[in-house]
């Protein structure tokens, strides 16, 4: 058994490292909440785009099928994962659905896109086709204006004519405690799934109705505002994905710290009881001891 002194050093250390893990905690779940606030704010875009493609009617139609279809089996892949550890499953999730989708497609066929110094390095160390990376450029905090750069990038390779399709492969919020990785398809443009983005940012169906704008004229005509909104309401997919990523990390990294934060006192609690023991085998000791010289020197009497 380990002495008292070295017991009550590693209760001292494994102390510190639970206020280490509540600090990281406390700073993850406040930053949770400022993706989940993120996401809340785009509503009013949200609508207004609904709006828009509703106004145009046919025009929307016409543009989602003049859309290129590019006949090639390269892919596009942009990954989304953390700058740091200390998040649990999060990025071990993403990579295992990287790795299930290069076994699928051969890696020959992928090029990659980067977000996230995790992502990053896993793509490189299978030796991954990175033609794009933005982990230094983006953070926590980074705004849509920030991750256009990324998103517009994605959409000039595309329109390059080189790649099938591009993906986006990260996690998906679905609570505090639970976080999917999914696959999204970011190009070739799928009208449905644009509208059902808008409506579930916007919180539901929007409908013109009675709206006062339902009259309102669009010039110079519906194609060419078309033309500008569509890549806006990319760039604001890209930029919600982004978004739900940091929220599942954030709300990885607080579980997996408040367990490391439990771990620590339970891990507390029971180098405090050994230390006791030890403690008190060392007082027993010292009492015995001591009982023996007195009974000796009364022998010697």
């Amino acid at each position: 058994m380990a002495s008292g002194k070295e017991i009550k050093a590693r209760i001292k250390s494994v102390k510190n490292t639970g206020k280490i893990t509540r600090a990281m905690e406390l700073m993850s779940t406040v930053k949770m909440k400022k993706a989940q606030i993120s996401v809340s704010e785009a509503r009013p875009f949200a609508r207004e785009a609904l709006e828009t493609i509703l106004r145009s009617g046919s025009a929307f139609d016409r543009y989602a099928d003049s859309v290129i279809r590019v006949d090639s089996d390269r892919v596009l892949m942009v990954v989304i994962t953390s700058q740091k550890g200390l998040c649990g499953a999060y990025n071990v999730n993403v990579f295992k659905q990287v790795a299930a989708f290069v076994r699928e497609h051969g890696i020959d066929t992928i090029d990659f896109v980067t977000l996230g110094r995790k992502g990053r390095d896993f793509v490189a160390r299978f030796g991954g086709n990175i033609i794009a990376d933005f982990s230094d450029r983006l953070g926590d905090s980074s705004s849509i204006r920030e991750t256009k750069t990324a998103s517009r990038t994605v959409q000039s390779l595309y329109a390059s004519g080189r790649y099938m399709r591009a993906v986006i492969v990260a996690n998906h919020y679905i609570s505090a405690i639970s976080q999917k990785v999914s696959e999204k398809i970011f190009l070739p443009f799928e009208p449905k799934a644009v509208m059902k983005f808008l409506e579930t940012l916007a919180g539901g169906v929007v409908e013109l109705g009675n709206h006062p704008n339902r009259h309102m004229m669009i010039e110079p005509d519906k194609e060419t505002i078309l033309e500008q909104v569509v890549p806006i309401v990319l760039d604001a997919i890209f930029h919600e994905t982004w978004l739900e990523a940091k929220a599942s990390e954030h709300a990885s990294r607080m579980v997996a710290m408040k367990n490391a934060k439990d771990s620590a006192k339970k891990k507390v609690s029971a180098l405090t009881l050994s230390y006791n023991k030890a403690r008190q085998a060392a007082i027993t000791k010292e009492v015995s001891e001591i009982v023996s010289g007195v009974e000796s020197m009364k022998d010697i009497a």
